[in-house]
Formats: structure tokens, sequence, C-alpha cells
């Protein structure tokens, strides 16, 4: 059974904790899933999804692949055995007319969807995303991180051991 809930903050500011959540969260995503990553620029919305995207391909065997920022190319694309993922960075995007030529949300049943900069989608979000806000602490010496999503509610309880 799928319920609404959000999660508390959580703390990111050590590079081994965005790893250990990442890993947590690799666990329960799935296939058709969309997965929004709002927040400033360098606040760790890539190394999060670097993390991720290691996580599903050690999950499924793979070999680990270097993961960079698609800012110019706008998509990069992760094969696994299971399943495909698509990495979009929509930071240089400036019009609905770019979204739509990206194709984005056809066809996404057989793939996992991050996407970096999704406030330009507007009404083209899809419904029941899973939504991971990043943000600095005071002073930008520490990081957080808050999931929202419609996601099993397992774990959530995985992330108070932390």
């Amino acid at each position: 059974m799928r319920i609404a809930t959000k999660s508390s903050k959580l703390n990111i500011s050590k590079l081994e904790n965005t790893k250990k959540i990442a890993d947590i969260f690799a666990k329960n995503i799935f296939k058709g899933n969309v997965i929004l990553f709002y927040g400033e620029i360098g606040v760790g919305k890539t190394t999060f999804i670097k993390f991720l995207v290691n996580s599903l391909e050690k999950i499924d065997k793979k070999n680990i692949s270097e993961i960079t920022s698609p800012t110019f190319s706008l998509m990069n694309q992760y094969k696994l055995n299971k399943f495909d993922i698509h990495h979009y960075d929509l930071y240089r995007l400036k019009s609905e007319k770019d979204i739509l030529s990206l194709n984005i949300f056809e066809d996404i049943s057989d793939k996992i969807v991050l996407i970096e900069w999704p406030e330009i989608l507007g009404e083209h979000k899809p419904k029941n995303t899973i939504d991971i806000n990043f943000e600095y602490g005071e002073n930008f010496n520490s990081r957080y991180l808050t999931i929202s999503a419609y996601e099993k509610l397992k774990i959530f309880d995985e992330f108070k051991s932390l």
C-alpha cells in the first residue's frame, strides 16, 4: 500500500551520510518512479544522484559508472539489466516548448527518471512523484534533504537509524 508521507530533515553535511541515505533510497525505488531534485547550486543534488545510481548499479551487479551532471547534454542514460535510468538536468531550459521536445515522461514504465531543476515543469509535472528538497543550513556550513513522496513507509523507518 502506498502512503503519502513526509520525512523529517536528514543531515547530509557529511558525504558518508549522503551515501547511506542514497543506498537506503536505492533499495526502495522502482521502475516507473519519477524523482525530482530541488535545491540551490552546489547543495548536493548531483552528488546524491551519483551515490543513488552507483548503488542501483551495485544492486544490479553492474560496473560503477562515472556520474556527472547532464547540464549541457540535458540527459544522461544509465543502462541496468532490469531497467534504464534517465537523469535530466533542466537548469538551462527556458520554455515549456523545450520541456515538451525532450519527451521526458513518454513511456516511463520501464525506467527510473531523475530530474534536477524540475521547477520549470510547472503543469507538466507528473502526479505521484518523489520530491527531494536539498537546502543549506545556517551560514552554508551544513546541508539537509527532505523527502516528500508517495512511497513505502519502511523507507522512512530506515532513515531514523542514521
